[in-house]
């Protein structure tokens, strides 16, 4: 993997937040060109690592191996036996696929996953092959992931690089209600415009996950440093890499500080903890606090926040309530703050009381939902 052979190269992105991800992966100096579902790139292992690693939106970073057109399992069992296994896996490691196939004659994934599993096989007849892999269960310390992608008789095999999906940043531990993933709150902070030159609040933080992300990106934190990635287990990666890239990815001093609040105790207790094991609990305070009794800590700066919108935490009456009564506090309180936040209709927005824009949309744990933004 060291070899001067390039790469290709892939990262998923939550649909909707592509062109936030397109620029932090530029900003972190890779080539990249936006894709169907997220962007990709013509690079080496280190570019692999340092995406895995350093960049905050991304779900999950592949590296294609193969792509072909096949009509015929004999036409894909002949294609398979042309890819080169032995980049991403070695004898005994464990393997498991995941298929999806759309508009093509070869539409039974279990069939296609059989087919590619006896070429792995025939090359190396001591890989352990497991069940068909689910992206939320599967684990940075599981077996190789295998992606294949049909569409219209057109395969795209790729090795998964990562291992745990990349919100999966190692800090947070304890939760709270309807958690937010941490590559959304990193995606809400980058479309918030913050600069880092004024306070950030988050008047429903939760289990503090965008104080959180917003310091570590304030510090310019490796948000993957306490983890592994999947790539690192490849033939041929050197121990040694993750040590290089992310020995070229310092941390800054920022004294810039973010704040929390939330009625709930236990969520409170919950983000102090996330915070101390992120390292960046001296970065944010956190606060139990309802939002009529929220004080700002300045005269300028930002509020990005996840307020309830109902579908987890209560009925639609009672939310739309909260949200106006929000909106008052902000219209009181917030002149001259921008306030970014995550809204699943535009009945919500009018209860705010003021002009807002939706800066894009997505969804957080399949609830469709829109990044919105306004001034007071």
């Amino acid at each position: 993997m060291q070899s001067p052979t390039p790469l290709e190269c892939f990262a998923i992105v939550t649909p909707g937040l592509e062109a936030l991800a397109i620029a932090e992966a530029r900003g972190a100096g890779l080539d990249v060109r936006a894709e169907e579902g997220g962007f990709a790139w013509t690079g080496d292992a280190a570019s692999v690592m340092l995406a895995n690693a350093a960049l905050r939106i991304p779900s999950r970073v592949l590296v294609r191996l193969a792509q072909f057109e096949a009509r015929s399992f004999a036409e894909l069992e002949r294609r398979a036996r042309k890819i080169d296994w032995a980049r991403v896996m070695k004898n005994g490691d464990a393997v498991r696929f995941r298929v999806t196939s759309r508009k093509s004659k070869l539409y039974h994934t279990g069939g296609i996953a059989q087919r590619l599993a006896e070429s792995i096989v025939r090359v190396m007849p001591k890989v352990r092959l497991e069940d068909a892999a689910d992206d939320e269960e599967f684990d940075a310390d599981d077996a190789q992931l295998i992606v294949v992608r049909f569409v219209r008789d057109h395969a795209v095999v790729s090795a998964d690089t990562s291992g745990a999906l990349l919100h999966r940043r190692g800090y947070r531990q304890a939760t709270a209600k309807a958690p937010l993933r941490e590559t959304i709150a990193a995606a809400m902070i980058q479309a918030s415009g913050w600069t880092f030159d004024a306070p950030l609040v988050d008047p429903f933080c939760g289990a503090g996950t965008i104080p959180i992300e917003a310091a570590m990106h304030a510090r310019r934190m490796v948000p993957g440093m306490q983890r592994t990635f999947a790539i690192e287990k490849w033939p041929g990666v050197s121990a040694s890499l993750r040590t290089s890239v992310l020995a070229a990815l310092q941390p800054s001093a920022a004294s810039v500080h973010t704040y929390g609040a939330d009625r709930d105790a236990g969520a409170i207790v919950a983000a102090r903890a996330n915070a101390e094991r992120a390292g960046v609990a001296d970065a944010i305070s956190f606060l139990e606090r309802s939002i009529s009794a929220l004080e700002l800590p300045d005269d300028r700066g930002w509020i990005v926040s996840n307020p309830p919108y109902g579908v987890r935490v209560g009925d639609a009456d009672r939310v739309l309530d909260l949200w106006g009564r929000f909106g008052r506090v902000l219209r009181e309180r917030a002149r001259g703050w921008t306030v970014v936040l995550l809204s699943p209709d535009p009945m919500f927005d009018r209860q705010l009381g003021f002009p807002v824009q939706v800066l894009t949309s997505t969804s957080n744990g399949g609830i469709p939902v829109r990044i919105i933004r306004g001034l007071p």
